[in-house]
């Protein structure tokens, strides 16, 4: 499991990554808000961990910009322990969880357990990509004039595509994700389904495209 782990006090933070990383985590320490949002966006973490009061950007900017993002990973919140209208603050936005600054290691090692077992993590209603937008609810694929409204696999692997814009997914990889682990489906399946999307996506003259990479996969850019 990679983390992401920003704190400005440098001392806390050698000694939350040194028990992180003997728990087997794998740990990119940041020490600013404008480093901390650069490496959320540029690498794709399990979980992040994210101290409000930071300089330059505080851990509810980083926040606030990652979920207008779609960037869904989830995030645990580090508050001073008076600071309560910063904790429901970070929840409205989209915060899994908080834990109030003086804590016990192994208090932290518990909240990331779970954070990162958590399965119902935050998720926009509406992802966007290009001129293009899914809805997660109603399964609409849209260019805000005309709509199609996906069958079940192909919302599936648009949404997969759309939540990981940018990062090249092998044929292996979504047939795991859309089909399941015990598929019968082969690989060629997802080639299918691909230019099922490609044929909705021309029909909405979208200015986005999903681009193949010979020997890595799949992914969606605008073009």
């Amino acid at each position: 499991m990679k983390l992401l782990y920003a704190e400005d006090e440098k001392s806390m933070s050698e000694a939350v990554v040194d028990i992180l990383t003997y728990h087997k985590y794998m740990v990119d320490a940041v020490y600013d808000g404008e480093e901390a949002l650069e490496y959320a966006l540029a690498e794709q973490y399990d979980g992040i961990i994210l101290d409000i009061m930071m300089p330059k950007k505080s851990g509810l900017e980083v926040l606030k910009t990652l979920r207008q993002n779609d960037i869904n990973t989830p995030v645990l919140l580090l508050t001073a322990k008076s600071e309560i209208e910063d904790r429901i603050a970070g929840l409205d936005m989209g915060a899994d969880d908080y834990l109030p600054k003086p804590f016990a290691m192994g208090e932290l090692l518990a909240r990331v357990r779970a954070m990162l077992r958590r399965k119902e993590t935050y998720t926009p209603n509406i992802l966007k990509c290009g001129n293009i937008s899914l809805n997660m609810q109603s399964y609409e694929l849209s260019n805000g004039e005309q709509t199609f409204v996906l069958p079940k696999l192909e919302y599936q692997l648009m949404e997969i595509l759309m939540l990981n814009k940018g990062i090249y997914l092998s044929s292996e990889d979504l047939l795991v994700k859309v089909w399941g682990y015990n598929t019968d489906a082969e690989l060629g399946t997802v080639w299918v389904y691909i230019s099922y999307l490609r044929k909705r996506l021309t029909a909405l003259d979208a200015n986005i495209a999903i681009s193949a990479k010979r020997n890595v996969g799949y992914t969606l850019e605008v073009v």
